[in-house]
């Protein structure tokens, strides 16, 4: 057996992990500090964090952390850093800590982050990005044309397929539309929005998730699946048809099946996964079931990201409250989904050695 490819503590043959530190003024510097801390995340992987480091330093004394990482110029951030974990420094920047609200400064920031870590990952300097929580309205505040990560990331990406899934042990959901206010999703609402995260669900569950034919369940729009045509008939001309399209395309897909029971059954094991119509649908069962451990994972861009479902709790920053369980699973399913897609590079380049 080779010593040196499992090795944890091994410097070269780990991922990288690039993590942002989300809004300055909210628990991010605190939960990616506790997270970082804890000796068993550290071994699987090297990490990056995109942050300030008086921030993050204000956040580990508030702890009782005793630093445990390097500090660099955000400027020449490298794969190549001697540490486990360093910090890429944003001290052109300076936020009080007595600031625990929405931003202009903080939101220019942040945003900053978000865009530098998307070009490492481009760059291969990362693996994957694991994003703290953002205030929207700081983004909005600093004239961001993006209301949140899944949108920047796609913009910057090129994708014009992006689908927001929620990942744990007890649910895995996609959704059809993001962030669109309730009666707007009518105006969005297609055969190709409902088409698309089947699709990119089925392949995330396949190649990350290793389930090789996953069952996966459509929730209907309206109550009791519109009860043939009663309560609106989405169902019939949008949702029914997309589903048939990704039956055609080998999807294992079924539904649309109301709303009210299908998600309970899914956390008991009949499907694999639920796409969800509306960001509510989804999100209200999801943080029901696994608040502190639900994974957002961005599918259908070209690099990994993965986040906490919670949002900035400006409330308790800077009490040593914030729970950093959702960062940590986060940061775990990072790790995981970039060691499957290294090791589905490998075997497709030995199989293409081998054709050769």
């Amino acid at each position: 057996m080779n010593n040196k490819n499992n090795n944890q503590n091994s410097i070269t043959d780990q991922p990288v992990i690039g993590i942002t530190m989300g809004d300055p003024a909210g628990i991010g510097p605190e939960i990616v500090i506790k997270a970082l801390a804890q000796p068993q995340i550290r071994k699987a992987a090297k990490f990056i964090i995109f942050g300030m480091n008086e921030q993050l330093c204000y956040a580990a004394d508030k702890a009782e952390i005793e630093p445990f990482w390097g500090r660099h110029q955000h400027e020449k951030i490298s794969r190549e850093y001697p540490y486990k974990v360093v910090v890429a420094d944003y001290d052109d920047y300076s936020i009080p800590p007595w600031i625990k609200k929405p931003t202009k400064i903080a939101g220019e920031v942040s945003i900053k982050f978000c865009l530098d870590a998307i070009w490492a990952a481009q760059a291969g300097i990362i693996d994957a990005i694991v994003t703290a929580p953002i205030s929207k309205t700081s983004w909005k505040m600093a004239g961001a044309k993006w209301p949140g990560h899944t949108e920047l990331l796609a913009d910057k990406c090129k994708s014009p397929r992006k689908v927001m899934m929620f990942a744990s042990d007890h649910l895995k959901v996609a959704l059809a539309t993001i962030h669109h206010a309730l009666f707007e999703v009518r105006h969005k609402f297609t055969i190709g929005c409902v088409f698309e995260p089947i699709d990119l669900l089925n392949t995330a569950l396949i190649e990350y998730f290793d389930i090789p034919n996953p069952k996966i369940a459509v929730a209907a729009l309206n109550p009791h699946a519109g009860e043939n045509g009663q309560f609106g008939d989405e169902e019939k001309r949008i949702i029914s048809p997309a589903i048939e399209l990704a039956k055609r395309q080998g999807i294992n897909c079924l539904g649309p099946f109301p709303a009210d029971t299908v998600f309970l059954k899914t956390s008991r094991g009949h499907f694999d996964a639920v796409v969800a119509m509306y960001h509510d649908q989804a999100m209200i069962p999801i943080k029901l079931l696994a608040f502190e451990t639900a994974v957002n994972i961005t599918i259908g861009i070209p690099i990994i990201r993965t986040s906490p479902a919670h949002g900035t709790a400006f409330d308790i920053v800077g009490k040593n409250l914030a729970d950093p369980t959702g960062i940590k699973s986060a940061i775990i399913t990072a790790i995981q989904m970039a060691n499957a897609k290294k090791n589905r590079q490998l075997i497709q380049a030995k199989s293409n050695s081998n054709a050769d």
